[in-house]
């Protein structure tokens, strides 16, 4: 296994996972829960279609992308993952389940590997944070649902403008800013919101000759028109 640099620990630190755990706290963990850290150079698939998987993975270093192709080859976005995001908990739940989904290093990526079973079974030592890690999982999972279902609300909107406009909404709310920027170029974002990408560009352009955006690359700003 790579060394668990300081770095990476100050990474987990800022997870839900390992939310309010000391650094000597962590690495015990990381020993108990057989954790293994890997590199994954830029375009590499880490978990295929059809994969079976009993271990959660966490983001060090770099950004991944969950992706689903239909019988044709095209793809959609489901997330994209940067360093300190979880994947993989649900199937690793489901053991029988196969992968439904590809797992992408778009970028030089750091991962760490930690077995599903050990954290949910007690371990030998009965360390007394154990529990603390099981709930904080059960909070991870609950946190990944809910930005499932507000892709759910994007995507089930009628047209690619009311997509657009549902998604722009939302990331302007967590922005807690009419300026935002969002962490996703135009391909994937057409991935995301399952539009063609040049049927949005278009929408694009016409929202902002209406007066109702602006943008610059993934720099947008939302006017008050209502």
């Amino acid at each position: 296994m790579n060394q668990i640099t300081k770095n990476d620990i100050e990474i987990l630190q800022k997870t839900t996972l390992f939310l309010n755990m000391s650094e000597a706290e962590i690495r015990e963990m990381l020993d108990c829960l057989n954790a293994r850290k890997t590199t994954s150079p830029k375009n590499t698939m880490l978990l295929h279609y059809g994969d079976f998987c009993d271990s959660i993975g966490i983001v060090l270093h770099g950004t991944l992308h969950i992706t689903r192709e239909d019988f044709w080859g095209n793809s959609t976005l489901i997330a994209q993952c940067v360093p300190g995001d979880i994947f993989g908990e649900t199937y690793a739940m489901s053991p029988n389940h196969i992968f439904e989904v590809n797992v992408t290093a778009i970028t030089d990526s750091d991962i760490l590997f930690l077995q599903l079973g050990k954290i949910l079974s007690v371990c030998s030592t009965a360390c007394t944070f154990h529990n603390r890690l099981i709930q904080n999982l059960l909070q991870a999972m609950a946190s990944r649902n809910y930005l499932l279902s507000k892709k759910i609300e994007h995507i089930t909107k009628r047209s690619t403008r009311d997509k657009l406009l549902s998604y722009l909404s939302n990331e302007s709310r967590l922005a807690k800013s009419a300026d935002f920027t969002i962490p996703l170029n135009r391909q994937q974002l057409a991935d995301y919101l399952a539009v063609d990408r040049s049927a949005m560009s278009a929408e694009l352009c016409r929202l902002r000759d209406e007066g109702i955006l602006s943008f610059h690359k993934n720099e947008f700003h939302l006017y008050d028109v209502y």
